[in-house]
């Protein structure tokens, strides 16, 4: 059974390339913003991962990861972060606020899957001790 992982994306290019690369090896379901990731779980559906852009309407990244981390829920669900800014203090705030990985846009997708597959497995070792 393939993982699950959810886009927040309000790109209409970067959600059809993301869903493009990923739906081989992933069951790939995508929103314009935070506020389908959220509904969609509120829904009882379970996700393995969540990728999210920054800037979006509705709930951006931000409110997203917020509203993540602080559900007992949804908190364990592993957060990759893709923006286009490139400030150390950017990526700091959102690492410290739970996000797994913060990638720059453009990004390579061959990276952007080593980091999901990295993430992956953190997880299912974490799982196992």
């Amino acid at each position: 059974m393939k993982k699950k992982i959810l886009i927040a994306e309000d790109n209409d290019n970067i959600r059809l390339l993301l869903n493009e690369f990923l739906k081989s090896d992933y069951d790939v379901i995508s929103f314009n913003d935070g506020s389908g990731v959220l509904n969609w779980l509120s829904k009882g559906h379970i996700a393995d991962m969540i990728i999210s852009d920054i800037t979006m309407p509705k709930i951006n990244g931000w409110d997203l990861i917020n509203n993540l981390k602080l559900s007992v829920f949804y908190k364990h669900i592993p957060v990759l972060v893709l923006s286009s800014n490139e400030k150390s203090q950017e990526r700091i705030r959102f690492l410290e606020a739970g996000a797994d990985e913060y990638m720059m846009k453009p990004f390579s997708p061959q990276e952007l899957k080593a980091r999901i597959n990295n993430i992956f497995k953190r997880y299912n070792y974490a799982s196992v001790n």
